[in-house]
């Protein structure tokens, strides 16, 4: 089988599996066109007439059809005295549908555009989907897109792990062995061992060991290309993409409040119609006949007015906006709601390698041979550092050290080197990539140590040799990886690197000082040394430092690398290999990665935002804690009293734990032995715990399970729960919280799958934006909120008390569209525009059950309403009589004329909107509403089209607008703007009116419970 799949590479494909396909451009293209592509075609995407079609199905859009309907059908027909001709009638029944029409297709394009948005998201996704084939020779980082037939193509469990075409393995088998989860495509959990000539489908997992493979089908062809081609051509992908918003806290209450608004306009409705019918009909003399339908319109259109239609546009676009400002700050939302849910966050658990740090890891520090040397001159690498010390170990020594970094590291992992040996860029794992650096820096060149050792290499004559290696790949339970290779004495030396309490744990030898080759006559027991090296690897984790030991043991031919340990446990517990133990001590390297200088800034936001955070890592907690305090998630109050050293054993209890230790702690045995959650033993711990120390990915899911329970509280509602996470295994932790983060640049394909947001610089401080980004888009919501109901406040009782007075609305129904459907969908994007500010990071969590209408949103609703209402009425009632024109009711009625006098309402009425909008811009009763709006120019700028939109309406929209002929004149413009403008100084009197009244309430509340317990304290109690 392995001959057979290397002749399918060679001879079939024309591709060396040492050096993969050319990679000249012209034989890429010539394998696309004959074998096809490996980008699967976007789905189809709903045609715009689809989408006006679902537009046009809102049940407020239909009742305005009816309206138009109705009105036309009215005004041309009954509606006309005997004799009178129609003329232009039927404009405000053609200018509500005209009007339905424009939000029809405004819905539509923003849906239409909504499906091109996915399709960017999906390909910015793809763009960081990337995997390690070879060409020509080279290791070389493709997207999955790019990838052709006939690909070399490298896998590892580690962070290569998703397998974007169908593949078979080539040889010769690495041990360790290749293990696949197929459960994706065949629902069976059991992981499927792989070996050469085996093919591997697309849309698998590799989940433990690694491989090199060829590319034999692509796109369309492979098996997940078709199921996805299918699946494209059959469904019409609900709940994909964008899709799914409706489960989000914020639609949840948006939709309470819709349907409240829609029961009272209802009523309201009803009311005007029933009043209008008893006036009519039994105080009246009017015809039933002749007015029944002018009482059903009157009734609608308070019903209009009444339901904000506006507000879903609003919604959608103060999201959108959202979302794509969130995107240039380094954040890619793939689903809207997960903008405003992090705005809940209360928690954020953070991985430490890349995302507090810089994910640049650097050794530091080496111990061996009894000396430690610690480099400390940042212009200076480590390896040089040795090399130029007094004491410098021996060259066998360094020899041993490079030697066993380059065998036991992965071949995805590489440096790349200018003609001088300067390393100028690296691929793979960041720590492997530090040991590598050690190893040139120490003058060795780790390709050719790997290209010449048998069992190691897979290049030239060597290669046939590749299988008599036997890898045995990194896990989290042994926390340590091996590599043996053969020697030619005969038999196998296994080198292995891994967690230094874990493997100094397992040495019984180390190298003599003047070691040679690292033989038995070179090595000796290793007895007190042991403590030794355990100290110095304390001193380097209080200095931040990662640590790994590095280790050898030589062994025999024949020996069973499969057997277990009877005496040594693994990390988790379960037995150790036989070949991982009895190991001679070679080497402690301490591993720096530095703190990236914007986090510690970012965690103080977090703190002061009422967000707990929590360092979730796999290293030491020595390390840990270095780290978590120079990052500021452990405070000084955090260690007991007198504490001289931050170090993890001065630490109060629960504050740091260990992953076995935790796992302990809050799982249980049940009655038929099977491990259960105890959520009690959890909110034992929680509260306290700020670093998880040597965890595994299942701790990441057990944090996000206790966490977001319902039955847990700080906060009047359960805990919201933000998880980061690069790796494979984070992928359950990230879908079980309730905002999973993935690294954009280190993450693996699944994680960022499972992911709500994706880091593109894998940086905490872009967390801490996007929770701030999620607080301003739910206070965008409450804004445009504010502005609207005070719209429909005022505009309801306006058409209610027009309707009962004049059996007519002084604001038409085409008025009040123009007012609801298109100046606030512009006032939506104004808002939203708002850019957020660090002020919003120094309030509590938006709690999830709590009213979206604060209180003092209700007391500026309500105060600028009522200003509106006293206005509007005074210039219904007294306006003839003011300003000496006709009353509109008279003249409409009489004259079939628009009058001046419901114009004027009209226009009065939008400018007091359109100044209440600056109002609105704060929900805490600023006096200096107009502080930073220099900053938005958008918001400016709409501000700006809206008056020269309202300019136009009432100058020149006539009948259709439903104003006077000949618009209004200066004076009464003039009027218009200054009732307008006094919006303004009218908010301040509400501020201190609210001012006032909540602190009297306050006062009036403590003398209540200051009384009520005296009177309790002196109740007299029979004996």
């Amino acid at each position: 089988m392995e001959m057979a799949a290397n002749a399918l590479a060679t001879v079939i494909l024309r591709s060396k599996p040492e050096e993969g396909i050319t990679g000249e451009q012209s034989d890429v293209d010539f394998r696309r066109e004959q074998f096809g592509t490996n980008a699967i075609a976007d789905k189809k995407l709903d045609s715009f007439l689809k989408l006006c079609w679902d537009a046009v199905q809102d049940f407020v859009l239909i009742m305005l059809i009816i309206l138009g309907i109705i009105g036309i059908a009215v005004e041309t027909t009954i509606g006309l005295e005997e004799g009178e001709k129609c003329g232009a009638c039927w404009l405000e029944g053609a200018a509500i549908l005209a009007a339905v029409l424009i939000v029809v297709l405004v819905t539509a394009t923003i849906d239409y555009h909504k499906q091109f948005a996915f399709v960017r998201l999906t390909r910015s996704l793809h763009d960081t989907n990337t995997k390690v084939v070879i060409r020509n020779g080279h290791q070389v980082s493709v997207i999955d897109d790019d990838i052709v037939v006939g690909d070399i193509l490298s896998v590892n469990a580690h962070n290569l792990a998703s397998i974007p075409a169908d593949c078979v393995v080539l040889g010769p088998p690495i041990s360790g062995g290749l293990k696949m989860d197929e459960s994706s495509l065949t629902g069976e959990s059991v992981l499927i061992a792989k070996n050469p000539g085996d093919i591997i489908l697309s849309g698998t997992t590799a989940v433990q060991g690694s491989s090199k493979m060829v590319v034999i089908a692509v796109g369309v062809n492979s098996v997940a290309g078709k199921i996805k081609a299918h699946v494209y051509d059959s469904t019409d992908h609900e709940g994909e993409g964008l899709d799914g918003d409706d489960e989000s806290p914020l639609f949840i209450k948006l939709e309470k409040i819709a349907k409240q608004i829609g029961m009272a306009g209802t009523g309201a409705a009803l009311l005007s119609l029933a009043v209008n019918c008893i006036k009519g009909f039994a105080f009246g003399d009017e015809n039933p006949k002749d007015v029944l339908i002018e009482y059903i319109v009157v009734a609608i259109t308070v019903l209009a007015v009444a339901v904000p239609e506006g507000l879903p546009l609003a919604v959608t676009l103060a999201l959108a906006f959202s979302s794509n400002k969130m995107m240039k700050e380094q954040n890619l939302v793939k689903h809207l709601d997960a903008c405003e849910t992090m705005g809940c966050a209360t928690t954020i658990c953070t991985d430490k390698t890349g995302t507090l740090t810089a994910n640049k890891m650097t050794a530091r520090a080496v111990y061996t041979n009894g000396t430690d040397f610690s480099c400390t001159d940042p212009a200076l690498s480590l390896g040089a550092f040795v090399k130029q010390s007094g004491d410098r170990p021996s060259q066998p020594t360094l020899d041993i050290i490079s030697t066993l970094i380059a065998i036991n590291t992965m071949d995805e992992t590489t440096l790349e080197l200018d003609a001088t040996g300067k390393q100028t860029g690296a691929t793979g794992n960041p720590t492997e990539v530090a040991l590598l650096a050690l190893a040139c820096d120490l003058g060795d060149n780790y390709q050719n140590i790997r290209e010449s050792t048998r069992g190691r290499s897979d290049k030239g004559e060597l290669s046939e040799f590749l299988v008599e290696g036997k890898q045995i790949g990194f896990s989290s339970a042994r926390k340590m990886m091996s590599w043996a290779v053969p020697r030619l004495e005969g038999g196998y030396r296994i080198y292995c690197k891994g967690a230094s309490e874990v493997l100094v744990a397992r040495c019984n030898h180390e190298l003599n000082k003047n070691s040679s080759s690292g033989s038995k006559d070179d090595v000796a027991e290793i007895g007190d040394s042991r403590q030794d090296i355990l100290g110095v690897g304390e001193v380097y984790a209080r200095r931040g430092m990662r640590t790994l030991a590095l280790a050898y043991r030589d062994l025999p031919d024949g020996v069973d690398f499969d057997a277990k340990s009877d005496s040594v446990l693994n990390a988790d517990g379960t037995e150790a290999l036989e070949v991982e133990t009895d190991l001679t001590f070679v080497a402690l390297v301490g591993i720096e990665d530095p703190l990236r200088p914007e986090v510690p800034g970012a965690i103080e936001k977090c703190y002061d935002a009422g967000i707990d955070v929590r360092l979730v890592t796999g290293d030491s907690p020595n390390t840990a804690v270095s780290i978590a305090y120079q990052a500021g998630v452990l405070k000084d109050f955090h260690f007991t009293g007198n504490s001289p050293e931050k170090i993890a054993i001065n630490l109060k209890p629960n504050v740091l734990m260990e992953g076995k230790v935790f796992r302990r702690k809050v799982y249980r045995i049940d009655d038929d032995g099977n491990k259960e959650f105890d959520q009690n033993a959890f909110d034992k711990i929680w509260p306290h715990l700020r670093v998880l120390a040597r965890s595994s990915p299942d701790d990441k899911l057990t944090l996000a399970h206790g966490l977001n329970e319902d039955n847990i509280h700080v906060f009047p509602d359960r805990q919201v729960v933000a998880m980061t996470g690069d790796g494979t295994n984070d992928a359950p932790a990230l879908k079980r919280a309730d905002i999973g983060f993935a690294m954009g640049i280190a993450g693996t394909q699944i994680a960022k799958d499972a992911a709500d947001i994706i880091l593109l610089d894998d940086n905490f401080a872009s967390i801490v934006t996007a929770a701030k980004w999620g607080r301003n888009v739910y206070a965008s919501i409450q804004k445009f909120l504010q502005f609207q109901l005070t719209v429909n406040i005022s505009a309801v009782v306006t058409a209610l008390v027009g309707s009962f007075a004049y059996a007519k609305s002084p604001l038409a129904a085409i008025q009040l569209l123009w007012v609801n459907l298109i100046m606030d969908a512009l006032a939506s994007l104004a808002l939203a525009s708002e850019p957020p500010t660090d002020d919003l990071l120094k309030r509590d969590p938006v709690n999830r059950s709590k009213s979206i209408i604060a209180s003092r949103m209700w007391g500026n609703m309500l105060g600028q309403a009522s200003y509106q209402i006293i206005v509007i009425m005074s210039l219904l009632f007294a306006g003839p009589d003011v300003f000496g024109f006709d009353p509109g009711h008279e003249v409409e009625r009489n004259l079939k004329e628009n009058s001046i006098h419901y114009t004027f309402i009209f226009n009065t009425f939008v400018w007091m909107q359109l100044f209440n909008e600056i109002n609105s811009r704060s929900l805490e009763g600023k006096c200096n509403v107009f502080r930073g709006i220099e900053r938005n120019p958008l918001f400016c700028g709409i501000l700006f089209t809206t008056a020269v939109l309202q300019i136009i309406m009432v100058e020149f929209g006539g009948k259709a607008m439903h104003v006077h002929e000949e618009g209004l004149s200066g004076e009464l413009w003039a009027y218009s703007i200054v009732f307008g403008v006094i919006s303004i100084p009218m908010q301040w009197v509400i501020n201190l009116l609210y001012s006032f009244s909540h602190r009297y309430y306050g006062v009036w509340r403590e003398r209540r419970r200051v009384k009520s317990a005296r009177r309790l304290s002196t109740r007299n109690i029979d004996p």
